[in-house]
């Protein structure tokens, strides 16, 4: 007889009729032609079909015929499989679903509320003490145990159709296994797997002799690895083996399955297994009424539940991701906003007359840049306001943060009131009581400073002064929020680099609530700036003073050191000065003083010229303040540092900055670097130096040395190293976040942000019967005991 072709196979099953498979005693008859079979019951077994049949069109007939018949064995094994008697997990129709319908399937068995001790529910033998070893306690943690990633199994691929090195899944059963020890400490395991289509592969695993228990002979199993080919075989570096029963099997294949971290012993088929079970047990009521879901275009929270852990295609795992995501968000602005302050605090009114801004502008030396009429518009708004400014000024290195910041101060003595800067640093505190001592003096503002390096005396009385309101504005440190400093009215609080001060150091300089403008002069991504401040509106001064040449930057070898010095000695012959910086391998004071010291001294070698100052971690804030003040003297040419120069520390006639193994910085802390160059009206210069050039390295430094703007350097060092590495993060409470992606998240951000504050200001205890489910959510998320108390 003729064999048809493939072509005029897939033409007959794509007619009208009805297929006739048989399996045991009974028939079943399968309508709707191939495309009916391809979105029905019969959907599953395509996959091993297509392998089947991969090659058909170079084989002879009986090759053909021989082939076909397995094809339709195979299609009738399955059909068979999908009896009516078997219950299986039911899947859910992407195309049916919307954005407002709840689509995980009827519950069955006992009910349990979100809350319920994860032993209620039917795990299997020993499944809860697998679950409380994984740290799910409670229904709700299996529930938001999310998958780290999805494996698309709907069609496992022939290993002869993938490349080299790519990562595939397959699925067979065990038919031989052989380990061998080629020397001492080193197991190689392998075995034979054979697929549906009747296809061999051979997977491969180096010292992991416990495998072998999975690998008994005859055992079903799902193989994820990496592809080797040797000719025309193919064999898999295994990576992930999971073993299949009749129970797991359609959790585990023909679908999208979700990887869940696990431990040893717990099994991926365990989990899902669990995940379902939690997911039939659970109500899955909804804490976000269904008009905000629709303006944001959410679905509902039972349908990103099911979608997270058991999608029905990309895109109902899309619209999953998105609801997930959002909430992750959401709650974390709530928490921002409401931790330890209530959502809308009163604060000051101040008048802030425009012509106390004309007076203060008019004795500056320079105008303002039009980004910082901007933001002191926008903070001129809020003094006016009853409500309590709450305000991040953002601005990159030079832009000009402090001068609007000591106009705001000026605004609020001339309506009355005393201001106070509080800096992270001695140094920079003298620092600021310098400049707004300059900008203020000629305004008759009486500008205090309150350090703790002055003596008891001198605190004294400048606490004393302070109460009696004979101060106007107090520049310092920490010691400005002692319990001994008493105000006799102050409204404006201004902290420079908050992230370097703890949460309840800054509040209590707020306990009299004052106005609070927060300055930063790290650049930080608006997305992590929305959440590392998210009790904080954000302004942004994104230009530049005119006439700020821009620092040149170079990266150069290890073994280009001579002729970079060189360069150095030439600007210190010019009457310049430059900072030398190392980083430090490990933080160890001792090891930091050595490699300053030997740095110093190998730089006092090859420029004999050069007069060397040393700046090192043991030293005292003292003998710090007294190695600054003598190189912005210009008592020394070169300043050695393993420590990171202060931001905001300003030396004009530093014209260099060399940084030693630059590799080991990230991208914002070298721009923070570079930015201690460039304050004067001399060309400066930054060279990096780079102990390490891989090729990843090298991508990563270009990023620095092509560009000069802080925010753009920011958002490439954020998709780099992530969020928890950037400065402040941690200090600022952000969660690890199972699904957000700060990198790339900004708009969502700002949507989650925007309810939070739309809830907030309509409902600031959340104590409306509406929201009732909303404020446990938000209760049970909290990590922390303290702030639950808080609503």
């Amino acid at each position: 007889m003729r064999v048809p072709t493939v072509a005029e196979l897939a033409e007959r099953l794509s007619r009208p009729l009805t297929l006739e498979l048989k399996s045991g005693c009974q028939n079943r008859a399968v309508s709707g032609g191939l495309e009916g079979l391809l979105r029905g019951p019969l959907a599953n077994p395509f996959p091993q079909v297509r392998e089947l049949l991969d090659g058909y069109a170079g084989w002879s007939p009986p090759e053909r015929e021989q082939a076909l018949g397995r094809a339709l064995e195979t299609l009738a094994a399955k059909a068979a499989k999908t009896a009516p008697a078997r219950q299986r997990p039911p899947r859910v129709a992407a195309s049916k679903v919307t954005a407002q319908e709840t689509v995980p399937p009827a519950p069955t068995g006992e009910q349990l509320p979100m809350d319920a001790p994860i032993e209620r529910l039917d795990s299997g033998r020993g499944g809860e003490r697998k679950l409380k070893g994984l740290g799910l306690h409670q229904l709700r943690d299996l529930l938001h145990y999310y998958p780290h990633r999805h494996e698309d199994r709907r069609a496992l691929p022939s290993l002869m159709n993938v490349d080299e090195g790519q990562k595939v899944t397959v699925q067979g059963v065990v038919v031989s296994r052989f380990k061998r020890t080629p020397k001492p400490r080193m197991t190689i395991l392998e075995a034979t797997l054979e697929t549906e289509g009747g296809n061999r592969v051979k997977a491969t695993w180096f010292n992991q002799p416990w495998m072998e228990r999975q690998l008994r002979e005859g055992a079903r199993v799902i193989v994820t690895g990496r592809v080797k080919k040797f000719g025309r075989t193919a064999q898999l570096a295994a990576e992930h083996l999971e073993s299949l029963d009749s129970a797991a099997d359609s959790l585990s294949t023909g679908r999208i399955v979700g990887v869940y971290d696990a431990k040893e012993g717990i099994s991926q088929e365990f989990l899902r297994r669990a995940a379902w079970r939690a997911l039939q047990a659970a109500p899955l009521d909804d804490y976000l009424p269904a008009h905000w879901r629709r303006e944001y275009g959410l679905t509902p929270l039972a349908d990103a539940l099911q979608g997270i852990h058991f999608p029905a295609d990309e895109a109902h795992l899309s619209r999953a991701m998105g609801r997930l995501r959002f909430d992750e968000y959401l709650f974390l602005e709530l928490r921002m906003l409401l931790q330890g302050e209530d959502a809308v605090l009163q604060g000051k009114r101040f008048e802030a007359h425009p012509e106390d801004i004309d007076r203060f502008e008019g004795a500056l030396p320079f105008r303002f840049t039009g980004a910082q009429r901007r933001v002191l518009g926008e903070i001129v708004e809020e003094m006016r306001s009853d409500r309590q400014m709450a305000r991040l000024v953002q601005g990159d290195v030079g832009s000009g943060k402090t001068a609007v910041a000591a106009c705001a101060l000026y605004l609020a003595v001339r309506d009355g009131y005393q201001g106070a800067l509080m800096a992270p640093t001695e140094i920079l505190a003298r620092q600021h009581y310098a400049n707004l001592s300059g900008y203020l003096g000629p305004l008759d503002v009486r500008v205090g400073l309150l350090v703790g390096a002055m003596t008891p005396k001198q605190k004294l009385e400048m606490q004393g002064r302070i109460a009696l309101g004979e101060i106007d504005i107090v520049v310092g440190t920490q010691a400005l929020i002692q319990d001994n400093v008493q105000w006799d009215n102050l409204g404006l609080a201004v902290i420079d680099e908050e992230h370097r001060f703890g949460v309840m150091q800054r509040r209590r300089l707020l306990s009299s609530r004052p106005d609070v403008l927060v300055m930063s002069a790290t650049p930080i991504p608006r997305s992590l700036a929305l959440t590392a401040y998210g009790d904080l509106e954000l302004s942004v001064i994104d230009e530049l003073p005119p006439g700020r040449t821009p620092v040149e930057t170079k990266l150069i070898q290890d073994g280009y050191r001579a002729q970079a010095y060189g360069f150095v000695m030439g600007q210190i012959r010019q009457g310049r000065q430059a900072y030398v910086v190392t980083a430090l391998i490990e933080e160890n004071e001792n090891l930091e003083l050595l490699a300053a010291t030997e740095l110093a001294e190998n730089l006092a070698e090859m420029l004999p010229e050069a007069r060397i100052g040393l700046l090192h971690g043991k030293m005292t804030a003292a003998e710090k303040d007294e190695v600054m003040d003598a190189f912005r003297a210009h008592e020394f040419d070169l300043l050695v540092s393993t420590t990171v120069i202060e931001v905001g520390v300003d030396v004009p006639n530093a014209s260099v900055m060399v940084i030693e193994n630059a590799e080991r910085f990230g991208l914002s802390q070298l721009h923070q670097l570079r930015g201690r160059v460039g304050r004067g009206s001399a060309k400066s210069y930054c060279v990096l130096i780079a102990g390490e050039m891989s090729k990843k390295t090298e991508q990563r430094l270009r990023i620095i040395e092509g560009s000069t703007d802080g925010f753009v350097i920011a958002e490439a060092d954020l998709k780099l190293r992530g969020p928890g590495e950037i400065r402040g993060t941690r200090q600022s409470g952000i969660p690890d976040l199972r699904l957000g992606d700060l990198a790339n998240d900004a708009e969502v951000i700002e949507q989650a942000r925007r309810l939070a504050k739309h809830i907030l200001s309509n409902d600031p205890r959340l104590e409306h019967p509406r929201l009732q489910y909303l404020r446990s959510e938000l209760q049970n998320r909290s990590q922390s005991v303290a702030f639950r108390e808080v609503i």
